[in-house]
């Protein structure tokens, strides 16, 4: 009989005898779940002391950002904190009125007139304040000289550590009635303006005063994704013939793209927070029926009124809406081919 033709091992042609079998595996759910169950302790064991830096955080997260959302019970509560010392209390033996306060709160008329004027003021900044980061981190990002650069950047950048005390301050001095326009306008024989306390302009004013005070953060982030942008693109661009506003076009704006799609998401689902502690601040001067938003008409209602149960029921619809404007934001920024908030 012939020697067979099957190649043998090394080990098997030293020793003249044949190699033992490889035992059989298996890759069935028992498995997986073991070598999951290993590679969860053996990355635990590896990560113990980064998991126990973080454990102090993710407490202050629980305490104060998800425990407080139970309190939302007490919109379907006429809840008086009065009954008792004790918080948990007072909600506990308060009487449930179902969905009462949410049947008060859309035929308030108040309330309606405060998401009207939280929408305006919503699409009037998402017009005029989103733009102007990009195009202020453009021109800043043209300059040559980094000294010039890095000066505008500060300057633009300060700003946004001021309170708004100090800035609705600084406006009263130049726009208010006894400010610098009006002055200017007296010497030169017209009447003085007061754009401070006018209704009919207060909406222009918030969103000026937005620009002012937080465009310098939107440059930051900007300036950070133009900095990941790789030279040779516009090297490549410009020996394509390709002028400063083609590159801009073809290069820049497309690096800024996936920034742009998650701040507009962001700016989106925050679209019913237009700015308490801003508005809060002038309500006395234009009057509620031009400067009542939703948050200030929560914290009149719950606050100022005692009312909580209705102010929490019209916070709860803030909330519920917000988190649908995100879902549909991020959704767009999906079919636009960009992740947003979470991947699909």
């Amino acid at each position: 009989m012939s020697n067979s033709t099957v190649p043998r091992s090394r080990a098997e042609a030293d020793t003249g005898s044949p190699s033992p079998a490889a035992p059989a595996t298996t890759t069935g759910p028992a498995t997986k779940k073991t070598r999951t169950r290993q590679s969860l302790r053996v990355r635990f064991r590896r990560d113990r002391l980064l998991l126990l830096m973080t454990l102090p955080a993710l407490v202050l997260v629980l305490v104060f950002n998800y425990v407080p959302i139970l309190g939302n019970v007490v919109a379907f509560q006429d809840y008086d904190p009065y009954i008792s010392d004790n918080g948990v209390v007072s909600i506990l033996e308060s009487p449930f009125v179902g969905l009462e306060n949410f049947r008060r709160i859309f035929e308030d008329s108040a309330f309606w007139n405060a998401v009207e004027n939280t929408l305006v003021l919503f699409f009037l900044q998402l017009v005029l304040y989103f733009p102007v980061p990009i195009l202020l981190a453009l021109l800043i990002n043209s300059v040559v000289r980094p000294r010039v650069r890095a000066v505008a950047q500060a300057v633009l950048y300060l700003p946004h550590f001021f309170s708004w005390v100090l800035v609705i301050a600084v406006f009263q001095q130049l726009l208010g009635g006894a400010g610098l326009l009006s002055q200017l306008l007296r010497e030169h024989g017209h009447d003085g303006l007061d754009i401070m306390t006018d209704p009919h302009t207060f909406t222009f004013l918030v969103t000026a005063q937005t620009v002012w005070k937080d465009a310098g953060w939107g440059i930051i982030v900007f300036l950070a994704a133009l900095s990941s942008v790789s030279p040779d693109l516009y090297e490549a661009a410009a020996m394509d013939g390709a002028g400063r506003w083609r590159r801009i076009w073809h290069v820049t704006l497309p690096a800024l793209r996936p920034v742009i799609a998650l701040l507009l998401v962001l700016r989106v689902g925050d679209a019913l927070t237009v700015g308490f502690e801003q508005i809060l601040l002038q309500r006395d001067a234009v009057g509620p029926g031009a400067a009542e938003v939703l948050d200030t008409f929560v914290w009149w209602n719950g606050v100022r009124n005692q009312d909580f149960g209705y102010a929490a029921a019209a916070g709860l619809v803030k909330g519920v809406v917000s988190i649908g404007l995100v879902l549909a934001a991020n959704k767009v920024a999906h079919l636009m081919g960009e992740q947003g908030v979470y991947k699909k």
